[in-house]
């Protein structure tokens, strides 16, 4: 068997991560992991966890309190504004995952940041997402390009550094999936 035919056999659906093969040659997605927060027969979307942009927060939004850096959610409709966060309190916000949100009211989410009740380390921002048509994903995973991940922790979010998000979730799955955590970007230069 080859090592890299690696098929795990877990579904995609909402609030599990793809993780991309150590090799993918697609730019946009080279050692990302996006979290899935729709999956269903009319197609995919999610965020990619682990692609800092150039831009900080209150360069997109006028006066806002945070400085943090934008991550760049993929590449379709990247002048849109999402947001991830741990906050259970904010209206009209979906549950993607245990503890981990999608969206909500905007303006009660700069409520939420001028009280202090959701702090900087509590939420990310993305610039556009990551989208699918119909069936268009299930022919990537058959293709190997992506490896589905059943773990998804509040941690992996928004606790771990950008550049280790990738490592640590095929770490997370253990056994071959640790061995490609460890492969270099380029084998040639190992």
């Amino acid at each position: 068997m080859d090592f890299f035919k690696y098929k795990n056999h877990i579904k995609p659906e909402k609030g599990r991560l793809l993780i991309s093969e150590p090799f993918l040659p697609d730019p946009n997605f080279e050692r990302t992991v996006v979290l899935l927060c729709e999956h269903n027969d009319d197609g995919s979307f999610g965020f990619v966890l682990n692609k800092p942009s150039m831009l900080r927060l209150n360069e997109v939004v006028e006066d806002m309190r945070f400085n943090d850096v934008v991550f760049v959610g993929g590449p379709v409709q990247q002048d849109t504004l999402h947001f991830l966060h741990r906050n259970t309190e904010l209206e009209n916000a979906v549950e993607i995952s245990e503890g981990i949100f999608w969206g909500g009211d905007f303006e009660s989410l700069l409520v939420h940041i001028d009280t202090a009740r959701i702090k900087s380390k509590d939420i990310r921002f993305y610039l556009g997402y990551s989208g699918w048509g119909p069936g268009q994903l299930e022919s990537e995973l058959k293709e190997d390009s992506w490896i589905v991940c059943d773990f998804v922790s509040d941690d992996l979010l928004f606790d771990t550094e950008p550049g280790d998000v990738w490592r640590k979730a095929l770490d997370n799955m253990g056994g071959r999936y640790s061995i490609f955590s460890k492969y270099p970007v380029d084998p040639r230069l190992n």
